[in-house]
């Protein structure tokens, strides 16, 4: 079966009751990024950083996949799915997306300070003094603002095989997710869908939010012939 490659963010989990970092009001209009989401946030006020990431787990362990994150799995039907997530919740996998690579880690694990040992975070709490088996501090298994990130040579292999190339709930300015569109040269299509999209040019764009145009552009992609 051919490949089609899914790009997500912070879009597709909004509609999940999770905010995204442009919300007006939300949680990241309470902290600024330098304060919560970079390593010298953590060096020098960890409790605050541990406390912004328990706060956004527990609203992720209330939220649930929407339907975009469920209709997206019906493409198995046809193409092989991969999934590509900037975000750091864990809905496509809830919903059943089996091939999930997370560019900027997971909410729901922990990391050792000492060895980069990742350890899963039962509930939704990670507090000064939870230690790695080595009795180092552990801390979120995020990408903070200023680190590379780990995966990005995986998700390059991906785009660079796809044949559909799909791009949704993200404003493509987050650096160096964004540039994944300029590997996907075998794509047949490529598509954006965002309510607020940017500038592109030779990419199909889908001005709508992704539960109602998820199942639209399933719909087209299982009645494509090739």
């Amino acid at each position: 079966m051919k490949n089609v490659v899914v790009l997500t963010g912070a879009g597709i989990s909004a509609e999940s009751g999770l905010g995204t970092f442009r919300d007006s009001g939300g949680l990241w209009n309470k902290y600024s990024i330098e304060d919560v989401a970079t390593p010298y946030a953590f060096e020098n006020n960890p409790a605050l950083v541990l406390e912004f990431y328990n706060i956004r787990r527990r609203q992720l362990l209330n939220a649930q996949p929407n339907d975009a994150h469920f209709e997206l799995n019906k493409i198995k039907k046809k193409f092989n799915l991969f999934v590509i997530t900037q975000n750091i919740d864990d809905l496509h996998e809830r919903s059943g997306t089996e091939n999930t690579l997370h560019l900027h880690g997971k909410l729901i694990e922990s990391r050792s300070t000492i060895d980069n040992r990742i350890y899963p975070i039962n509930g939704s709490e990670l507090n000064i003094g939870d230690y790695c088996n080595r009795g180092g501090q552990l801390r979120p298994n995020v990408v903070w603002f200023g680190e590379d990130v780990p995966n990005m040579s995986l998700a390059i292999k991906q785009v660079s095989k796809a044949f559909i190339f799909v791009i949704i709930g993200t404003s493509l300015n987050v650096y160096p997710a964004a540039s994944l569109v300029n590997y996907a040269k075998k794509a047949k299509r490529i598509i954006l869908i965002d309510k607020n999209p940017p500038l592109l040019s030779d990419i199909e764009v889908i001005r709508e939010k992704a539960s109602i145009a998820v199942p639209l552009l399933v719909s087209d992609l299982l009645k494509m012939s090739f």
